[in-house]
């Protein structure tokens, strides 16, 4: 074979370029987004197409001539700029989609001994994990944001009251995440009402969120979509939804949470923690689920029914990020009043223990 040492010199140098591309994507996922999903796939992607073979990685080895490659001298005459985290991503991402086209080609010839099916297969996983990595980064900051107090506007305990009047409300007493949770309104209306509170939330740097409708959440722009178990499946609201925006999933069980996060959920909402009148079918999950969900998942968690600020502590001591409420704001004397209690409440629950 005339062309033996040729072709490992080539298959080397794209291996290379496929693991360390694979590697800093790796690094990403489990750094920056603290994402054990994404960073177990990444590592086994990269793992599988490091030679095993003592005799082939030798025979790369033997192969390998950086003296006299002439790849470094060919240069494009630019000078590099600066890059995002996201543009080294899709740098990154390109390096190994490269290598992995170059591999797949050397495959089709008899020299190689290469698998191009299961090639062909990693370069279409590496698409999809690009745009995953790049929409989590794009989410990053809100979802920190989830991590704190959800004020829902529940259309059922309104009462005569405009759900704009008491988002603002909402909003002046510093909530930074307002739900809208509407299941009786009819669209066209609701769509004005979502679209209301929409610009409310822009103007007080919230993220607004809408609870089950996605096509309410797409046509005002809605920062994120909120689902329970009936709802829409959060792996086709992911699939529709921009990259940019969040999905939240309600559960029940440590099994729903694990789903919903191989599902892409940014969030998960979990209760009722304690009875409420809102959730008056739902028999109260208590706290020791908040903690066996965390210990098994890596999103925000957050706890929803019957939520005071007396418990408030103990709800984030049992491992919930953040609380969802609805009755003890909206029902209170004044919503701006009530909404910084909570916010207060969070802020001692979080100090540390003198």
């Amino acid at each position: 074979m005339p062309y033996a040492k040729s072709l490992l010199r080539i298959i080397d140098a794209n291996l290379n370029r496929l693991g360390e591309g694979l590697r800093f994507l790796e690094e990403i996922a489990r750094f920056i987004l603290n994402d054990t999903a994404l960073t177990s796939e990444l590592k086994d992607l990269r793992h599988h197409f490091s030679p095993k073979d003592p005799v082939l990685k030798t025979a790369y080895l033997d192969a390998r001539d950086s003296t006299t490659d002439i790849g470094p001298s060919v240069t494009l005459g630019t000078t590099e700029l600066p890059r995002s985290i996201t543009q080294a991503i899709t740098a990154n991402a390109r390096r190994v989609e490269e290598s992995l086209r170059v591999l797949e080609e050397l495959a089709k010839t008899n020299d190689a001994g290469l698998d191009g099916a299961r090639l062909q297969s990693a370069r279409f996983a590496v698409y999809t994990l690009e745009k995953t990595l790049i929409g989590r980064l794009m989410r990053r900051d809100k979802v920190e944001l989830t991590c704190g107090l959800h004020a829902i506007v529940d259309a059922a305990s309104l009462g005569e009251r405009l759900p704009a009047e008491v988002t603002r409300e909402m909003l002046q007493g510093g909530a930074k995440v307002i739900q809208l949770r509407d299941k009786q309104t009819l669209r066209h209306k609701l769509l004005d009402i979502a679209l209301e509170i929409a610009e409310l939330c822009r103007e007080y740097d919230a993220l607004f969120i809408v609870n089950d409708a996605l096509d309410i959440a797409l046509a005002a722009s809605a920062d994120g979509l909120h689902l329970g178990q009936d709802d829409l499946p959060v792996k086709v609201a992911r699939k529709l939804m921009p990259i940019d925006r969040l999905i939240g999933c309600s559960v029940r069980s440590v099994a729903e949470a694990k789903q919903a996060q191989a599902d892409g959920a940014d969030y998960l909402g979990c209760g009722a923690i304690y009875a409420t009148t809102t959730k008056q079918d739902s028999a109260a999950l208590g706290c020791p689920l908040l903690t066996q969900i965390k210990n098994e998942v890596d999103l925000p968690l957050i706890a929803i029914g019957g939520i005071t600020t007396n418990n408030t502590a103990e709800i984030l001591r049992s491992g919930a990020d953040g609380i969802a409420v609805v009755s003890a704001i909206i029902a209170a004397a004044s919503v701006k009043a009530a909404t910084r209690d909570f916010i207060k409440a969070l802020e001692v629950s979080r100090e540390p223990s003198k």
